[in-house]
């Protein structure tokens, strides 16, 4: 780190010290993927689901009512199953629409 004129205060400390830190403190949590193989190594998938909230925020500014972001949410997240089980988002729409939502979980 630079060194400053400053007296009080902690140093600065560098961006890779900062992440040494961060994974010596968070070690058990960062490695558990390694003890139970039902953790999954990254967490993306979660990251994934909310982009798409973030990016349609984002675009249009906001939802113009609650109503229809929980029915954004609704279907986004309906799609965001059928792809979890290997369906289209095209196939998945068109059986909901002819009353046959369940395909998703067969």
């Amino acid at each position: 780190p630079e060194v400053t004129t400053k007296k009080r205060g902690r140093k600065k400390k560098t961006k890779v010290l900062n992440l040494i830190d961060r994974l010596v403190n968070y070690k058990a949590s960062v490695c558990l993927f390694i003890k139970n193989l039902c953790v999954p190594f990254d967490n993306n998938l979660a990251e994934r689901d909310l982009r798409m909230i973030k990016v349609k925020t984002k675009v249009s500014g906001c939802f113009r009512s609650e109503e229809g972001a929980q029915e954004y949410l609704t279907i986004m997240s309906y799609i965001g199953t059928a792809h979890k089980h290997g369906i289209n988002a095209f196939t998945a729409i068109r059986e909901a629409l002819l009353g046959n939502s369940d395909i998703i979980f067969n």
